[in-house]
């Protein structure tokens, strides 16, 4: 569910001619990442022109995705890229928005079943209560930042940990092993 302002509908954003965006909600100027940072965040905001009064959100929401994708790590890849172009005009292109839409809403459903079911593997494991539950932390705060890496595009996030060394021996391995095959298990019956 978008956020907006007191639910009164979401923050117009007006972009002037020398290509400033004014946040009326703050009443401040912002940038590109400003707004990027709002759609992280699930903030529902439109931009207009502001002489004209035209919605030109979707021209800005564009301009974002370029400006993520020349700073290093590319989402899209260019065979995606090709198809999506080869598209317009073509007889289907009405149906790519819905197609498009409907695919991130059921990829965003499926992170967070995963999620979930990692999480619930790793609490109701007869290792809570061990250091396994710690190496599980560890590696559940790895995901995330990965999850948000893949998300934002991000670089390595220097707040996760690292991971470390084989702390146990053959035994924690062991352990290891079992615990991964009953989460794949669990995996296994959410994709079914």
């Amino acid at each position: 569910m978008k956020k907006t302002v007191s639910d009164g509908g979401p923050v117009i954003i007006k972009k002037y001619a020398n290509r400033r965006l004014y946040n009326t909600e703050t009443s401040s100027y912002i940038t590109l990442d400003h707004l990027a940072a709002m759609t992280r965040e699930g903030r529902d905001f439109k931009v207009v022109d502001a002489k004209s009064d035209d919605d030109i959100t979707h021209n800005v929401l564009t301009q974002i995705i370029m400006e993520e994708e020349s700073r290093g790590q590319t989402m899209l890849p260019v065979s995606f890229l090709r198809q999506l172009i080869a598209l317009y005009g073509d007889s289907m292109q009405a149906m790519v928005p819905g197609y498009l839409e409907a695919s991130m809403d059921s990829f965003r459903r499926n992170q967070e079943q995963f999620k979930s079911a990692v999480e619930g593997a790793f609490a109701n494991s007869p290792f809570a209560n061990t250091p396994f539950a710690e190496i599980a932390k560890r590696n559940m705060a790895m995901f995330e930042a990965a999850t948000a890496a893949f998300k934002t595009g991000a670089a390595n996030d220097s707040s996760v940990p690292a991971p470390t060394a084989n702390e146990g021996g053959e035994g924690e391995m062991q352990a290891l092993r079992a615990e991964l095959a009953r989460l794949q298990e669990k995996v296994d019956k959410l994709a079914k």
